[in-house]
């Protein structure tokens, strides 16, 4: 089998027991440490003064950046102004979805998403899409941190964008999962460790940081093979010195965890020697 025994470390959270399954069928032995949970932003504020400018024609363009916050933002919209309405007035507008969940999310208010961003679906496809688009005034569904590189390059094209912000990102309520990952790596007691979303890979340092073992972590790194799901994970292990072993050829769990798998062996025995 691929992983044949390996130790494999994950920090899927939403996903968690669906991970561990995909990597039990690979051969691999499982450690999952769910790096993060999806905080609803306390006020509502932000997205009812949005949804006024929206409802008022203020807005030319819509960015969806996650199904799950579109989905939220309908609720949020729904408990004052109906149903609807927040469906009703994007389809006056033009509407970009950065990949297939915010577009299925879409769909299920029956909005038609305007452009859908091709994969590897980062803010670069995103604004490779929008390039050269007539509308100037943006309002973009942000999905717990603000990306201030693509906020800055819609506002170098002389475009007025507004976010829109109703989760956030933090660790988990249960850290325990999470501490133990830091030290098992720290001592370099993991084969592989795939990283699905840019923000396990902060919360992994936030909480290296507090345990006071961010250079051993990044040691523990260079013992074992890191796997990254695509573009936008990859860049954020940069900031942190961390180079991945691969990416799968489309960034998809599945084949993240399946091509992983294919290539354990040869990688931590190329790293190893």
């Amino acid at each position: 089998m691929p992983f044949d025994g390996l130790s494999v470390l994950s920090f899927e959270s939403r996903r968690a027991n669906e991970m561990a399954e995909l990597i039990r069928r690979q051969g691999g032995e499982p450690f999952i440490a769910p790096a993060m949970r999806e905080v609803p932003v306390e006020s509502n504020e932000q997205a009812f003064r949005f949804a006024e400018k929206l409802f008022a024609g203020g807005f030319d363009m819509f960015i969806a950046f996650t199904g799950v916050g579109v989905r939220r933002l309908n609720r949020v919209l729904a408990s004052r102004y109906g149903e609807t309405a927040f469906a009703d007035a994007l389809r006056g507008i033009t509407v970009v979805a950065r990949g297939p969940k915010p577009v299925a999310a879409l769909r299920e208010l029956g909005v038609q998403a305007t452009l859908s961003v091709p994969e590897p679906n980062t803010w670069r496809e995103l604004l490779a899409v929008t390039e050269g688009r007539p509308e100037r005034r943006i309002a973009v569904q942000e999905y717990g941190v603000s990306n201030d590189e693509f906020l800055s390059a819609l506002r170098g094209r002389g475009a007025e964008v507004e976010t829109v912000r109703i989760y956030q990102n933090d660790l988990p309520e249960d850290t325990g999962p999470l501490r133990e990952a830091v030290t098992r790596i720290a001592s370099h007691r993991f084969d592989a460790v795939l990283f699905t979303t840019s923000a396990q890979v902060y919360h992994l340092f936030r909480m290296a940081s507090e345990l006071g073992l961010d250079d051993a972590v990044r040691e523990g790194f260079a013992r074992g093979v890191v796997a990254s799901i695509g573009p936008a994970t990859t860049e954020t292990l940069d900031e942190f010195g961390i180079v991945p072993d691969m990416s799968p050829s489309h960034p998809k769990m599945g084949i993240l965890v399946k091509e992983a798998g294919d290539r354990a062996r040869e990688l931590l025995r190329k790293k190893r020697i």
